[in-house]
């Protein structure tokens, strides 16, 4: 029987998603109004991921504005980048605190499970042959229908997702950037996501790097100055962690 590869990448980008969901995100929660305050950013967070994913695209493959662009419905119905998502989303969340009094401190849990829920979408990418790596014929090259050995880009980018979240779970059990965790990831995943475009067949069409390269710049910038920022605890997480306390 053979193998279905779209089904296999679909099912990996499922399974993927279905850890983020499954997990128990607000198992640190005694308020269910903390948790429908904690939801509605989410529904925010989701939205401006979504937008930031197919914007990436735009940009990414589809290189506008450097060309005209009219392909919409092809944007749509084509794939999406986790760099676009997790720059907007994270964007947007920000921007949507201060106008929703939001005081709750960001969710490490979220940011534990997040690196195995892409890692697990990744092997799904090395199964269909998307996310291409360029030509190489090294020893664990891998070659898709059209003969090319290629650098595993996938298979690169599952394994610093893994790594990366057995080190923020051991950093969240040692109470370590308490808060901060998703920020570190932003950063750490930005600068790799960077330097992995060298290794993918990516169009380097603005001023010699990719427009992906430029939002995981971003990306990493973003993580950095949230870390920076927020090096010492914010007073209103104390004090929402205090009120939760008693």
């Amino acid at each position: 029987m053979k193998f279905d590869l779209h089904a296999g990448y679909a099912t990996m980008v499922l399974l993927g998603l279905g850890l983020a969901f499954v997990f128990p995100l607000t198992k640190g929660f005694r308020y269910d109004a903390d948790k429908r305050r904690y939801w509605i950013l989410q529904g925010i967070t989701l939205v401006a991921a979504l937008a930031g994913a197919k914007f990436a695209v735009l940009m990414g493959d589809g290189l506008w504005p450097l060309q005209p662009f009219d392909n919409w419905t092809a944007l749509l119905s084509s794939g999406r980048s986790i760099v676009g998502a997790l720059l907007f989303g994270f964007l947007a969340a920000e921007a949507a605190k201060p106008l929703l009094r939001y005081d709750i401190p960001p969710n490490d849990r979220f940011a534990m499970i997040l690196p195995f829920s892409l890692g697990t979408g990744r092997l799904g990418c090395l199964l269909a042959g998307c996310c291409r790596g360029i030509p190489w014929d090294g020893m664990w090259a891998v070659t898709y229908s059209d003969g090319i050995p290629r650098h595993p880009a996938p298979l690169y980018e599952m394994l610093f997702d893994f790594a990366m979240g057995f080190v923020l779970i051991a950093l969240w059990r040692r109470k370590i950037l308490y808060g901060r965790l998703f920020a570190l990831f932003l950063l750490c995943y930005g600068l790799f996501r960077f330097e992995s475009e060298f290794w993918r067949e990516t169009s380097k069409a603005f001023g010699g790097l990719s427009a992906y390269q430029w939002m995981s710049l971003a990306m990493a910038l973003a993580g950095g100055a949230a870390l920076w920022l927020r090096r010492r605890e914010p007073a209103h997480w104390q004090a929402w962690r205090e009120s939760r306390s008693t």
